[in-house]
């Protein structure tokens, strides 16, 4: 296949499409820049390799770009965009993950990066996608207008004495299988019924399941090992998911939900028992040592309050860099949430104008017994005719629910509202409430 070209950016470098034959040096290059030890790096070029190959159903070989230095052939930078739906209070919304982004240390600081992440915003643009997600380090993405505005990960960890112990003669309630295909429908409904407890989450189709289950490599960092909880009667109650490769001495699962008809309570016990089990398994597959458990299941979760003194150690959630190109697109889109957060609220019927002011610009949301009925920018206005102030991108913790208005003053005295009242009207469009996605990748 011949190699596309996106930009010639002079000196012997273009920007191109990945193609199929770019699928294993593309994967060596992100496991010599991206990994951190032999089955970290393997987890890499399978993830690579599984995306490459266009065999998933959010993902293209092209949707891969690569810089080239023409005279060699040599990948030196490289970044990706997996498209995805994620719901925001249940209204689906399309967004675009960059990821897997490097550049060889060499050919640092020359600006690679800025121009594929051009090339990757137009992309998603074109795709009708709202806003972008990326996981990364430390402030980087802030370069590129994102700011970190919704949980990622997080947890609770227990060690090898909070492991519950059956008592003698005492049998294991619940046991564990591999999922197949054939359990793609209960895996749907009971995800998108524990979904309901975020404001938002990843819209997991039937696709993105059997792609999960049947068509990912073993190692794919990205992948998880799903397996069904059934009770002794051999009825299915729930799933967790536990990813390929250990992390360190933890043995971790990332996904745990159960149906309306089991228990917290009675369920927790067997899952952490068989956590442990299958941590020692990929611990001597795997050359790690197993000195502890851990469900990396966010800020919140039913299963903390249920097991809280086995899960002795807390990990506070990091969080994705959100950027939100067209925020008046992106709140035309969810105005029906804003509306029903109104109903039954102090501020039901609301009518008048909720002026948002980031300082150089600005959005009058204009509400009309409690229907918003039209959304116009402004330029610069003075924050004290506003209903609220808010410095460039902060209200993104707002609008994400990552961040109370009291918070976001707290942190940032520049960010508040005109009045007491006013504040309250913020909280109740806007409320602080937790999210959880489980990603696709």
């Amino acid at each position: 296949m011949s190699k596309e070209i996106i930009r010639d950016l002079g000196d012997g470098l273009i920007i191109r499409h990945a193609t199929p034959e770019d699928a294993e040096p593309l994967a060596k290059f992100n496991k010599e820049i991206h990994g951190e030890g032999e089955w970290d790096g393997k987890g890499l070029e399978d993830w690579t390799l599984d995306l490459i190959s266009g065999d998933g159903p959010t993902f293209d070989t092209g949707d891969f770009i690569i810089v080239e230095e023409t005279a060699s052939g040599e990948i030196i930078s490289t970044s990706c965009l997996i498209s995805q739906t994620w719901s925001f209070e249940g209204i689906p919304v399309k967004v675009g993950r960059p990821e897997l982004v490097a550049t060889k240390k060499e050919y640092r600081q020359r600006g690679l990066i800025r121009k594929q992440f051009e090339i990757l915003h137009a992309w998603s643009e074109e795709r009708g996608e709202l806003f972008q997600a990326i996981t990364g380090i430390p402030y980087y993405y802030r370069l590129f207008g994102y700011e970190m505005t919704l949980d990622l990960g997080g947890g609770r960890s227990g060690f090898q004495t909070d492991v519950p112990k059956l008592k003698e003669g005492e049998e294991e309630t619940h046991t564990f299988r591999v999922a197949t295909a054939e359990d793609i429908p209960f895996l749907m409904e009971t995800y998108n019924t524990a979904c309901q407890r975020w404001m938002v989450h990843a819209v997991w189709d039937q696709a993105t399941w059997h792609h999960e289950i049947t068509g990912k490599r073993q190692y794919n960092i990205d992948r998880r090992e799903i397996y069904i909880i059934e009770n002794n009667a051999g009825q299915p109650v729930g799933f967790i998911g536990i990813p390929p490769i250990k992390w360190g001495p933890n043995s971790t699962l990332t996904v745990y939900e159960l149906s309306h008809s089991a228990s917290w309570a009675a369920v927790t016990p067997s899952v952490i028992r068989f956590l442990w089990e299958k941590g020692e398994a990929l611990g001597k597959e795997q050359g790690e040592p197993q000195n502890m458990f851990g469900f990396w299941l966010g800020g919140e979760h039913p299963a903390y309050d249920v097991v809280a003194s086995r899960l002795t150690r807390e990990s506070k959630p990091y969080a994705f860099f959100i950027r939100v190109p067209d925020l008046t697109a992106f709140i035309k889109k969810i105005a029906p949430v804003l509306e029903a957060r109104l109903v039954g609220s102090a501020f039901a019927h609301y009518h008048g104008k909720v002026k948002l002011n980031f300082y150089r610009d600005g959005l009058n949301l204009s509400f009309n017994n409690g229907r918003l009925e039209e959304i116009k920018t402004f330029g610069l206005e003075g924050p004290d005719s506003s209903t609220g102030a808010f410095s460039p991108l902060v209200f993104l913790n707002l609008l994400f629910g990552h961040r109370s208005m009291e918070e976001l003053h707290h942190i940032y005295p520049d960010c508040y509202a005109s009045s007491q009242e006013n504040r309250n009207l913020i909280n109740t469009l806007f409320p602080k409430k937790p999210s959880e996605v489980w990603s696709i990748a």
